[in-house]
């Protein structure tokens, strides 16, 4: 079924033939112009690629609120080209490139290298995040505005990798950020409690295994604190990578007062747990890092019921002489781009906790919302901009990090099997990935 996708040029007409749309029933889709300008039964044009897509479900292209591309400056870890092919292999039409390269991201000249950069490499649209302080010192506010006001129209900020924990600093990015409905993604990680050699979730284990710990309560009282400072400027704050079951009762009881606030989940803590430290793998050693069974639960009932409003995948990946190290020296960070989907397949929709209906809201329709992207996670309508995925939710498959795109090799699914297999991506109806190898891409 999946397998019969086949490719198709810039410019091409192509009709998708009998997917499932979004879970709502069989459908053809008829791509034209960068647009979907059919639905329904389609008759195909004279000269049309046509795709069999029986047994497979169709779905607005993903967005990925937190990606690291790690360009400029960490070139043999990722480039932008490399994670596009990832990105796109892994059915995401747009990801937002977090700022911590190498020089920061945090001017507008800097944000308007990564968007031309992402253009170059027309494999998704690469949507610049901008830093919330100078240099990520976490002392002065970066050039906000100047961003938000660059061509690449700069609207989510984020220190990522590093907290915004002084409080005026926070409570001053947020203020500035709500006059052009910005947004400030949150790296909740109080440093008193838990400082740059936390690495592993303070508990039993790490006391066994004599590794720093890293409690949930570091990450809670930052949250706690930023959605009182967002009440009070009128501002949106959104949390990233969320990864305690007390953090979701904070979004929720905020959720519940009015308060603009939206929360991520990665994948990896949407599965794994902190028992697979306990052979000191550095693969697993991430930040936040991973957590008990209960919050994981937690994060899983969460997202199912909304309270977390998407899924982020975190991609960060690095060269092998900076992750193969002694566990407390080795570097946070995962890969995540490609087995997003799969992850969410494997965990939320086959035990039935999420519809396909709800997939494409929390890994496309929402993030789309929150980071202002206009022409992404819209619905599979005539008129609407055609970037989508077609996906096999029956196939399995067993994770070899051999065959990633990225350039780096720190992937935690290596040899795992994984239910829901991505089969093809489009964007603006060209075709950049189809099962079995990406697209050359092309300026966008």
């Amino acid at each position: 079924m999946g397998d019969n996708v086949t490719g198709a040029d810039a410019g091409q007409v192509t009709v998708i033939r009998g997917a499932d749309l979004t879970g709502a029933g069989r459908g053809d889709l008829l791509l034209r112009d960068g647009l979907v300008t059919e639905v329904g039964s389609v008759r195909a044009p004279k000269g049309a690629a046509v795709v069999d897509a029986d047994g497979l479900v169709a779905l607005p292209g993903l967005v990925d609120l937190h990606t690291h591309l790690r360009e400029p400056g960490r070139e043999d870890a990722e480039t932008v080209r490399s994670g596009s092919a990832a990105a796109a292999a892994g059915g995401f039409t747009a990801v937002l490139a977090m700022a911590n390269t190498s020089p920061v991201t945090d001017t507008a000249e800097a944000a308007e290298r990564v968007l031309d950069l992402g253009r170059a490499a027309g494999l998704v649209d690469v949507q610049p995040v901008g830093a919330v302080t100078k240099g990520l010192a976490g002392e002065e506010l970066a050039e906000l505005g100047l961003m938000a006001r660059s061509r690449a129209a700069v609207r989510v900020f984020s220190d990522d990798g590093r907290c915004v924990h002084d409080a005026r600093l926070m409570r001053r990015a947020l203020e500035y950020v709500k006059a052009f409905d910005g947004v400030v993604s949150q790296h909740a990680q109080d440093p008193r409690l838990a400082d740059g050699q936390a690495c592993c979730h303070e508990g039993e284990l790490s006391g066994r295994l004599g590794l720093p710990g890293w409690p949930g309560v570091a990450e809670e009282t930052i949250v706690a604190r930023d959605v009182m400072l967002a009440r009070h400027t009128g501002s949106r704050v959104h949390v990233a990578h969320v990864s305690t079951a007390g953090s979701v009762e904070v979004v929720r009881w905020a959720k519940a007062q009015g308060i603009s606030v939206t929360a991520e989940v990665t994948p990896h803590h949407l599965m794994l747990t902190t028992d697979l430290l306990t052979d000191y793998d550095p693969v697993f050693k991430v930040n936040p890092p991973l957590r008990p069974q209960e919050d994981v639960d937690a994060l899983r009932a969460a997202l199912a019921d909304g309270t977390v409003d998407a899924v982020a995948t975190d991609h960060a990946p690095h060269a092998r002489h900076d992750k193969e190290h002694a566990f407390a020296e080795a570097a946070f960070g995962m890969l995540g781009l490609e087995q997003a989907l799969s992850v969410v397949a494997t965990v939320m929709v086959q035990p039935g906790l999420m519809t396909w209906a709800d997939v494409a809201a929390a890994m496309s329709t929402r993030p789309a919302r929150i980071a202002g992207l206009t022409g992404q996670g819209r619905p599979l309508e005539p008129g609407e901009p055609a970037n989508l995925v077609l996906v096999d939710p029956a196939a399995t498959a067993t994770v070899d990090r051999a065959d990633s795109r990225s350039l780096s090799r720190n992937n935690p699914w290596h040899g795992r099997e994984l239910t829901g297999q991505v089969r093809a991506t489009y964007l603006r109806g060209t075709q950049t990935h189809e099962h079995g190898q990406t697209q050359q891409g092309e300026s966008a």
